[in-house]
């Protein structure tokens, strides 16, 4: 009985390891993808984004994109003025190895009125 025991005690602790090591894979892109969406969120609280063209807030947040390791390309963001705000809209794919499999990440960060 101590046999079965033990062997069940590894068994669960070798899933607990697993699944632990895809949650270290996978937490990195939804941790900066959090930091991009509180800086569209920033941009959308300062009252200057309303005033700037469209390529120049695209342009900032490529480049914070670019700082926070994300496959965020001119294409993926929209940059929508209204009369003294802006819409921002992104989306882009993460690819994830994970155990010898590929898991595309899919975010949708978004800030602003419609």
């Amino acid at each position: 009985m101590k046999g079965a025991r033990r062997l069940r005690v590894a068994a669960g602790l070798v899933v607990l390891l697993v699944l632990a090591g895809m949650g270290m894979a996978l937490l990195p892109p939804y941790i900066a993808n959090w930091k991009l969406q509180r800086y569209f969120n920033e941009l959308i609280d300062d009252a200057a984004t309303a005033s700037q063209p469209p390529d120049a807030v695209r342009a900032r947040i490529l480049t914070k994109a670019v700082s926070l390791g994300l496959p965020l390309h001119n294409e993926d963001v929209q940059v929508t003025p209204s009369r003294n705000a802006v819409r921002i809209d992104a989306l882009y794919v993460v690819h994830v190895d994970v155990a010898g499999y590929t898991v595309d990440l899919h975010f949708r960060p978004a800030a602003g009125g419609s």
